[in-house]
């Protein structure tokens, strides 16, 4: 750890950083007061877009697939766990791990085959 950096305790679910633990957080990370601000923006934007995502549900015949507002929030969502694990410790980083996120923030999943050709897709 650097002298300019600070051990954090968020918890994604509850939209909180710490800097005492307590039974709500989730994940332990360790950061200067740039990145601790960017951890910020992050978890403000997942939280934006899910409240975004939320009010689309409600519209009838919208593909989840294709709606900018699922795509928005899952976009999000990863960049916020592939920043926590950049930072976090090493339990941080098997939870995250252990969310099966990884292989997501490398494979959308968009060329799996027939993927094109679904009607339910578009």
């Amino acid at each position: 750890m650097k002298n300019d950096q600070k051990i954090y305790y968020v918890s994604v679910t509850h939209n909180l950083i710490q800097d005492v633990p307590n039974d709500s957080n989730e994940f332990v990370v360790c950061m200067n007061d740039e990145q601790l601000t960017k951890l910020r923006d992050l978890m403000n934007e997942v939280s934006q877009s899910d409240k975004y995502a939320f009010k689309r549900t409600f519209v009838p015949y919208k593909s989840a697939d294709h709606d900018d507002a699922a795509e928005e929030f899952d976009e999000r969502t990863i960049e916020l766990y592939a920043y926590l694990y950049q930072y976090g410790d090493e339990k941080t980083r098997e939870l995250i791990k252990d969310m099966n996120l990884i292989p997501k923030m490398d494979d959308t999943g968009y060329d799996h085959p027939g993927y094109e050709e679904s009607p339910f897709n578009k």
